[in-house]
């Protein structure tokens, strides 16, 4: 039988459970916020540094007093790099030829991601693993292969048999990217054909089932229903082979010849090279740059490098999230 006592306490173990989950949700929510704004200033305290040199005159650089924010301001700098990097030429090829291969990754990777997914076809396991290969080796193993195969293009006699006997060499020109791109042996194609493959794996076949007794087609099923709700997907898919194709040495290297037009990432990456020319009094006489100029002019040139990529995911950073946090429709 309950005493009024025990009546008059239970209010008070109310009140501090209620005290106590309240203090243990501010605290988990302090130590949130503190590991959020490490992770945050571990992001940006390197592009508030290379803004703040970016800003300095040259005298600025070796004066110990200085930390972050310059005391003689000048835009020479940026000036200095856009010359050396040929830009906005060389940002405007690099723009190109990434929106070029990404829209072809991602076009090729859904189709056959979807075919992985939906279909069963001869040797499919053995082709799967084709795909987990491409994710494991790395590119750099394959690279004279690649080299020969593009500097001596020739599909099945068929190039020899239209060219005179020759073959073509593709070198020098966008043509490899899309090629490549195209038959999902581009960068880290592997990754994207996964990725669509587990997505499109979780959604229920009902939705296919339904479509095709309403009278669909294969493709107009894809097109209409699958395609629309992996959108998140494919869109992160999108952004990686952006942003990884916007950074790439590797294939800018192997393919574009020097002759091609300028891309940003191989004219940064030359840009030592041409400090010593466009800082000499004469062009034939090169002359030493001191490192922390370089350094400095490097910075720079990664900061132009970093902007677009940071302005693109402002803008996509939604479905990007979405994409990642979502594991498909449920039945």
């Amino acid at each position: 039988m309950k005493t009024k006592t025990d009546a008059a306490s239970r209010p008070n173990r109310n009140s501090r459970y209620i005290a106590k989950t309240k203090a243990k949700k501010a605290v988990i929510s302090i130590v949130r916020g503190l590991l959020l704004f490490g992770l945050c200033f571990m992001i940006i305290q390197p592009m508030l540094t290379r803004f703040g040199l970016s800003l300095m005159e040259e005298r600025d650089l070796y004066d110990s007093t200085i930390v972050l924010l310059p005391r003689h301001v000048t835009l020479e700098n940026f000036r200095i790099v856009f010359t050396l990097t040929s830009f906005p030429k060389s940002m405007l090829n690099t723009l190109w030829t990434s929106l070029l291969v990404s829209v072809l990754q991602v076009i090729s990777c859904t189709l056959v991601g979807y075919g992985f997914a939906r279909y069963d076809f001869p040797l499919k396991r053995f082709w799967f693993g084709c795909v987990i290969a491409l994710i494991v080796i790395p590119p750099q193993t394959i690279s004279t292969s690649l080299y020969t195969f593009f500097t001596q293009f020739d599909i099945l006699g068929l190039v020899r048999l239209f060219n005179g006997g020759n073959t073509i060499n593709l070198r020098g020109s966008v043509l490899p990217y899309a090629l490549m791109s195209a038959t999902c042996m581009g960068l880290k194609d592997g990754l994207y054909i996964y990725m669509l493959r587990q997505y499109f794996r979780g959604i229920p076949k009902s939705l296919e089932e339904a479509a095709f007794v309403d009278g669909c087609s294969t493709m107009h099923t894809f097109l209409r229903i699958m395609l629309p709700d992996a959108m998140p997907t494919v869109l992160s898919c999108f952004l990686f082979s952006f942003v990884w194709q916007w950074t790439d040495l590797f294939y800018t290297r192997n393919f574009l010849s020097t002759s091609y037009r300028p891309i940003f990432s191989t004219e940064l990456s030359t840009i030592v090279s041409r400090m010593s020319r466009y800082f000499s009094a004469d062009a034939s006489k090169p002359i030493v740059v001191p490192v922390g100029r370089q350094q400095q002019l490097i910075s720079i040139g990664v900061l132009i490098c970093c902007i677009p990529l940071v302005i693109l995911y402002i803008f996509t950073q939604r479905t990007f999230v979405q994409s990642i946090a979502m594991s498909g429709s449920k039945e």
